[in-house]
């Protein structure tokens, strides 16, 4: 499918949608737990329900509804019949083969074409460390896996990937013996982290920290049913957001916690920092067009805000500047060569350096962009699409991934959307 976007204004409001990284963690905690959890305001979207899917397959059952969906765990992982397939979802990927290392089982672990290209290495060294099998494709899915986790001491690196550091986590309370979790250097992305054991202590789990998130200690526990509310997700807010700042009239986004773990609640720090007009309700967040302003930030720590950022850099003034992009090569696309390469596609000058990039704001014309079939990619150009003549945007179907009412969303703040 494809979308064109043509010049328009936004305006009016809409309730943002779920969060995916919250849904994630509480289908996991809710599969892992003996008897039925309640999700309120779940999101259901490609990656969630490919975590759904691949619970299924060692015995958990979700039955998704309007706005709520029940998880019923049988508090046993049960040997699964096939490979278990985990879509394009490397949340789903990364969690399961942790999990899955709990069990005296064999497990297969794939999924699809891009997953297959992130990697694993890391995560199975580690649950080696703790007496797990795990064997990957010279460090890429498919993964097989056999347990159980006998427990002591891991060892991972911090500036790789936090879902390596949250699947442990996950997994840990089903192990032999207490597990020790040792973190290399800094941990980036800390704030998916702290999520993770935000949910874990909502299913009855807790785990030591360090103030500093890089020593973990997990005693043999058993998670148990609760019901939880999931908050509504900043990061896909964060395109809308974007939106209405190039080329809002007034823009509100309803449902934003604004005490909140997600970090990419930082959106609203850049835009200030960008001098666009912002105002905070309670529970919203409200936006007007406005002239921006050149910046310079570091991503690290929120990495899926990169596409929006760089969007909002093409239409301000001035040369910005955005460091901490290494790990944004290793995502479903490698977004900075995606961003970079879209960006002077619509007349956008942009320079890659080592870590960072540098975007010189200008006037985006008319394009045609591939965005890798990467969910964010496509959402960031749809942003920047409405301050251009016209912008079409192939394999549009991927926001799905993560925010599958994205285009009837944008329609209805008001923006002039084709599908073809």
């Amino acid at each position: 499918m494809e979308m064109t976007i043509h010049r328009s204004a936004l305006s009016g409001s809409l309730q943002a949608p779920s969060s995916k990284s919250y849904t994630h963690r509480a289908l996991f905690c809710s599969a892992l737990a003996k008897g039925e959890s309640k999700l309120y305001s779940p999101l259901l979207c490609d990656d969630t329900l490919a975590s759904s899917q691949a619970l299924s397959k060692i015995g958990a059952v979700t039955d998704w509804k309007d706005e709520s969906a029940n998880v019923i765990g049988s508090g046993r992982l049960k040997k699964p019949v096939e490979a278990i397939s985990c879509g394009e979802s490397a949340t789903t990927l990364r969690f399961m083969t942790a999990i899955c290392a709990a069990m005296s089982h064999e497990v297969n672990i794939t999924g699809g074409p891009s997953l297959l290209r992130r990697p694993v290495n890391d995560l199975a060294l580690a649950l080696q460390e703790i007496g797990a099998s795990c064997v990957s494709e010279q460090g890429y899915p498919p993964v097989r896996v056999k347990g159980p986790i006998k427990g002591g001491s891991v060892n991972i690196p911090g500036n790789v990937s936090s879902q390596y550091i949250s699947a442990l986590l996950l997994a840990a309370p089903l192990a032999e013996m207490p597990v020790e979790i040792h973190v290399r250097g800094r941990v980036e992305s800390k704030s998916y982290v702290r999520m993770t054991l935000d949910m874990q202590a909502r299913f009855g789990v807790h785990v030591e920290a360090s103030d500093d998130f890089t020593d973990f200690r997990i005693r043999g526990q058993a998670y148990s049913p609760s019901s939880v509310t999931i908050e509504r997700d900043w990061s896909s807010a964060a395109f809308l957001l974007a939106g209405g700042i190039i080329v809002g009239k007034k823009v509100g986004i309803r449902g934003l916690v604004q005490e909140t773990l997600q970090a990419d609640r930082c959106v609203l720090k850049i835009i200030e920092q960008m001098k666009g007009q912002v105002s905070l309700e309670s529970d919203s967040v409200t936006v007007e067009g406005s002239r921006l302003e050149a910046l310079e930030v570091d991503v690290s720590d929120c990495p899926d805000l990169f596409p929006a950022i760089c969007a909002l850099c093409a239409a301000a003034d001035g040369v910005s500047t955005i460091r901490g992009i290494r790990r944004l090569r290793i995502k479903e696309s490698d977004r900075v060569l995606a961003m970079s390469s879209g960006l002077r596609e619509m007349g956008i000058r942009t320079v890659e350096s080592g870590d960072l990039l540098t975007i010189r704001g200008g006037s985006p014309h008319k394009a045609v962009i591939n965005p890798h079939r990467d969910h964010r990619i496509a959402m960031a150009f749809a942003t920047l699409g409405l301050c251009a003549s016209e912008v079409t945007i192939l394999d549009a179907e991927c926001v799905g991934k993560s925010y599958p009412s994205f285009w009837s969303d944008l329609e209805s703040l008001g923006a002039k959307v084709t599908a073809r």
